[in-house]
């Protein structure tokens, strides 16, 4: 580790995408040095271009499934496709990506002696049998479904994280996070909010996969990114893994009425067949992250989602 300044050098992988671009923003705000680190799959430059004169940034094209060369303090691994759309197109890329990824960031972090960061996801718990699910829930996920790619990936991930504690006493932090949006979300990500925005803002059908009765809970990004501040900070016998994510719980169906009625559209709902594997319901036990980290989400749904409608509609009208 180096210890010549109080500046610290950190590493976020997936830096131009959704999550990557808001944690590159506020570590730079905080006064650090970031490295940006994406093959941008579904990160885009237009994401970190308001970045890139900063002097303490610094954009670098990588795929994590290849081994880095680079000399940090922190490291943060959010590099994967997120969205079903996404990382299901290529579902033997995403298992590479969040296996060999995290073999090759934790590496890094063994040769540095950097803290690590490993973006966890609630797709570990799949299709759950406890709600709301806490961190000692194994989970209920099916090991050879289309979505296994990603729930098992970040499963195996976390293996890893814990194997290179245990076995090379690295210094690691494990957050699962719960349904995240805001600004800077791919306009194609297939993701609920996403979806339903853009749909509502062109005035097409909203697409409810099922009866719209499925739940989840929604954490605006500025609350996740905080968490995920939070949880680097703290003690190294704090290592997770930690549930982030907002507790309050919406059915799609609901989320879908919401936003209608925010934009002010007119379309109107149609129910599609329900995808293989999609979870009944989520929602995050935060009670780990509020003792450890003092933390719960401050932003309600409708104040996110204003914030999310407008970045939606300034993109649309910028990309006619």
């Amino acid at each position: 580790m180096r210890h010549y300044d109080t500046v610290k050098r950190i590493l976020v992988t997936g830096g131009a995408g959704f999550l990557g671009t808001h944690l590159c923003e506020r570590l730079l705000k905080e006064g650090h040095d970031v490295l940006c680190v994406d093959n941008f799959y579904t990160g885009s430059k237009r994401n970190i271009a308001h970045l890139l004169d900063n002097p303490m940034f610094e954009i670098m094209r990588h795929d994590v499934t290849f081994p880095l060369y680079v000399e940090v303090d922190e490291i943060y691994n959010l590099a994967c496709p997120a969205a079903p759309i996404h990382y299901q197109f290529d579902p033997v890329a995403t298992t590479k990506v969040s296996v060999h990824g995290a073999i090759n960031m934790l590496g890094l972090a063994k040769r540095v002696k950097a803290k690590i960061l490993q973006a966890s996801t609630s797709e570990v718990y799949g299709d759950p049998d406890i709600h709301p699910q806490p961190e000692s829930y194994w989970g209920n996920v099916n090991p050879i479904g289309p979505r296994s790619c990603y729930d098992e990936g970040k499963r195996c991930a976390e293996t890893l994280c814990y194997d290179y504690h245990r076995q090379h006493n690295l210094r690691i932090k494990v957050a699962r996070i719960f349904n995240t949006y805001g600004p800077y979300m791919h306009v194609n990500d297939g993701r609920v909010v996403s979806n339903f925005i853009v749909q509502a803002l062109r005035g097409e059908d909203i697409t409810i996969y099922g009866d719209g009765s499925q739940t989840r809970s929604f954490c605006y990004c500025d609350d996740l990114i905080e968490g995920f501040i939070r949880l680097m900070n703290t003690s190294d016998d704090v290592t997770g893994p930690m549930n982030l994510g907002n507790p309050g719980e919406f059915t799609i169906k609901e989320l879908a009425e919401i936003i209608l009625e925010m934009v002010g559209s007119k379309s109107k709902l149609v129910f599609m067949p329900l995808p293989s594997d999609d979870p009944r319901q989520r929602k995050p036990d935060i009670s780990f992250a509020k003792e450890k980290l003092d933390w719960a989400p401050q932003i309600s749904l409708r104040e996110g989602l204003m914030k999310t409608i407008d970045y939606f509609r300034n993109y649309l009208k910028e990309n006619l």
